[in-house]
């Protein structure tokens, strides 16, 4: 006799019962099967050629401060700098879709998204320096500290968001990380909690090609990152990386979907890193130069300066006063970088806690007597 057949079991059920039905419909929650694009589309001439311009101004910019950042590197000036050149774009459109109350989450590559929504320069390369864990203070600039770690930032990104909405302040965060990222646990917990409670923050995914020198096909058979999404109940958004009005479109929506209350969004932008992953990586060891000449060719500034050019938006006076800024920022950067930090050694102790504990008092204490003793030696 099966469990079926006992007296007074209940009725066998080839389905199950009403309750599994899905919470939400999928279908308005998946991606487009192709990267959303605005240049060289009829979608271009809809946007203002102040912010057309702006977006290239800022693009090359952010291309200068990448190589001089990489000569800084090789000069001994930071001890590791892990190079956006390519992903411009994505970093530019990031920092100039928020608003000043807003929060920007950036990961350890991301120090040009920071730059680009006003971080001074030097500050945002100090953590690569190894002077400070932090060189700028996050609530005075609405950007969280450089994340390392893969994927941390999202939780906290999600954390602020969803405390933001409790206490009724309009604020959106939006948090940065690699295709590497996405592999990572945090990444898993920061989506299915913003999801649940409906935190008002946007994701957005650098697909860059590698985790290092792991291609996207070894860390996931999802048909995209973006496709993820529809696994914790948020839309996803699938996005040309190197489309500058493109990514600041998507991101745009998605800020303000987040801003009325309609919940965190995934956005996938596909991009490439075309340099090493940092000063200490070798990518010719993973990757032939015919794949980066390829991506050369879809180079973020070349698509939007010919957009421009063809529109009559731009013109040679403005390339080249868009570059002589660049190098402007370039020189002040260099100069600045190249002067020795006046370090203080008690600063060990400092923002550590908001109240010293006995033992960082007695620690430095220490630390205090040594140095004393140093000097009158």
């Amino acid at each position: 006799m099966t469990v079926q057949e006992l007296p007074g079991a209940a009725p066998y059920r080839p389905t199950p019962p009403p309750a599994w039905k899905p919470r939400t419909d999928p279908a308005p929650l998946l991606p487009d099967p192709e990267p959303y694009r605005v240049l060289g589309t009829d979608a271009a001439a809809g946007f203002a050629p102040e912010l057309l311009r702006r977006l290239y101004a800022e693009l090359v910019r952010g291309r200068r401060y990448n190589t001089q950042a990489t000569a800084l590197t090789k000069q001994g000036r930071l001890a590791v700098y892990p190079s956006s050149t390519g992903q411009e774009a994505c970093e530019v459109a990031a920092a100039l879709v928020l608003e000043d109350r807003d929060w920007l989450f950036p990961s350890y590559r991301d120090t040009l998204a920071a730059v680009a929504r006003g971080l001074d320069p030097v500050q945002a390369l100090t953590l690569l320096r190894g002077d400070w864990h932090t060189g700028y203070d996050p609530h005075e600039h609405r950007v969280a500290p450089l994340c390392t770690p893969l994927a941390t930032q999202l939780p906290h990104a999600v954390g602020l968001a969803h405390a933001a909405r409790l206490k009724g302040d309009d604020v959106v965060a939006l948090a940065m990380v690699g295709d590497g990222g996405t592999s990572e646990g945090d990444f898993h917990e920061a989506l299915n909690f913003a999801a649940v409670w409906q935190a008002p923050v946007v994701f957005l995914v650098q697909n860059n090609g590698f985790a290092i020198s792991v291609p996207l096909a070894k860390q996931t058979a999802a048909p995209s990152l973006a496709h993820k999404a529809v696994g914790y109940g948020m839309p996803g958004r699938l996005v040309d990386g190197n489309d500058a009005p493109a990514v600041h479109q998507v991101l745009s929506e998605a800020v303000a979907r987040a801003r009325r209350g309609g919940g965190p969004t995934l956005v996938e932008a596909v991009t490439y890193r075309i340099d090493a992953h940092t000063n200490a990586d070798d990518a010719t060891r993973y990757r032939g130069d015919g794949e980066v000449e390829t991506w050369r060719a879809h180079d973020p500034i070349r698509l939007l300066e010919h957009e421009l050019t063809e529109r009559g938006l731009l013109d040679e006076d403005g390339v080249r006063q868009a570059a002589e800024d660049a190098e402007t920022m370039a020189a002040r950067l260099r100069e600045r970088m190249n002067a020795d930090a006046e370090l203080d050694p008690m600063d060990l102790f400092a923002h550590v806690y908001a109240e010293q504990t006995a033992q960082l008092r007695e620690q430095a204490a220490q630390l205090r007597a040594e140095l004393d003793a140093e000097g009158d030696a």
